[in-house]
């Protein structure tokens, strides 16, 4: 792993201690990262969910996209999880909803890892 995506791990598991954290190495200086046990809020039948993502050897200066979580989330209110959220996938060979939240204007200089891990949560939490 690069220094910058190793900081950035550091930097979510200090944000996160009640989670466990876990980095692989992919390989080419990146780290797949999964936090288990993340909060959902009450939009979904389940309290929480592991949430998965990739830091690539390019960061900070590439966006950390997409993020995966448990392939069984399902609403309370019966509808279907809606767009940016599509089932069928695989992370670490853990079946997955995919979450496609792309930063469209990627500033390098304060989009980290965390913020983004952080805008991803607020949005499962909120999302119509």
């Amino acid at each position: 792993m690069t220094t910058e995506v190793s900081a950035a791990v550091e930097e979510i598991r200090g944000a996160f201690p009640q989670s466990v954290v876990i980095a692989q190495d992919d390989g080419s200086g990146g780290a797949y990262v999964t936090v288990e046990a993340m909060s959902l809020g009450d939009l979904y039948v389940q309290a929480d969910s592991w949430i998965g993502f990739r830091i690539t050897f390019q960061y900070p200066c590439a966006d950390i996209y997409p993020h995966f979580v448990r392939s069984d989330l399902a609403r309370k209110d019966g509808r279907p999880l809606g767009d940016g959220m599509g089932g069928g996938h695989v992370f670490l060979g853990r079946p997955a909803v995919q979450i496609s939240r792309r930063s469209n204007r990627l500033n390098p200089a304060t989009d980290t890892a965390l913020l983004k891990l952080l805008k991803v949560l607020e949005w499962l939490r909120t999302h119509p």
